[in-house]
């Protein structure tokens, strides 16, 4: 089930884009709930201190108290995964939301034509990001990795190193074999020896690949052009 938060200090605007993102879940056959705040203190609060989970936030930048660009900012650490999607009247506020990675920026003057399509969208993705997992089995465990929680995969001698959410794990095989059993179109290649799941990649920028956990990879001259194509690509079928 997905949890969506609704925050903005104007009542009717939440209760309108509560409606809005309600029915947009409806649509897309997915059932959820969704929670409404008119303080920003109150939605960073029940995140970082109740420990409350949601898989989207439409959250209002121009706020009293923290604003959404600082609100996005506190509760990353918490929910590293979360999509926002920020709504505003300022459109030059567009570039730092891309900087904080968030989902979509929806202009105030656009809401009725633009915001049920960015939470459609959101909900699509999140849906797409669920469910697949990864095996890891030796003689002694069996560990089961999400995909949505794996940031890269890396050859390390004859094993692969796989960095995820949870920490590093390794697999005795190839990094090839691992690619072929992963068989998801969000993995490439950035480099003969590292595999990157596309959701992680906030941007491409002087030939790296920056990471939602703040690493940036190297992706070889190669591999850039591929790259940057194949990330279009996929975000233009999916998004």
């Amino acid at each position: 089930m997905l949890r969506i938060a609704v925050c903005d200090d104007d009542k009717e605007a939440v209760v309108r884009h509560k409606s809005i993102a309600e029915q947009c879940l409806r649509e897309c056959g997915c059932a959820g709930e969704t929670l409404s705040y008119t303080a920003s203190e109150n939605l960073l609060y029940d995140i970082t201190e109740d420990h409350f989970f949601f898989d989207l936030i439409l959250l209002d930048i121009e706020m009293p108290g923290s604003s959404g660009m600082e609100l996005a900012e506190k509760i990353r650490p918490c929910l590293p995964d979360v999509k926002i999607i920020f709504i505003t009247s300022h459109i030059e506020y567009a570039i730092d939301a891309f900087e904080l990675s968030v989902f979509r920026y929806v202009p105030k003057a656009e809401i009725e034509k633009r915001l049920a399509a960015a939470v459609r969208d959101a909900v699509k993705l999140i849906m797409l990001e669920e469910g697949k997992t990864y095996t890891i089995r030796t003689s002694s465990r069996l560990e089961k990795i999400p995909y949505k929680e794996i940031y890269y995969i890396e050859r390390d001698g004859k094993n692969a190193s796989m960095t995820t959410a949870r920490g590093v794990s390794k697999v005795r095989k190839s990094l090839q074999k691992v690619y072929e059993e992963l068989n998801a179109e969000e993995f490439i290649y950035i480099d003969r020896g590292c595999i990157v799941n596309m959701i992680h990649i906030m941007q491409i920028r002087h030939g790296m690949a920056v990471l939602k956990n703040g690493e940036s990879l190297p992706v070889s001259r190669s591999h850039l052009q591929e790259v940057k194509e194949e990330i279009n690509d996929y975000w233009g079928r999916h998004i």
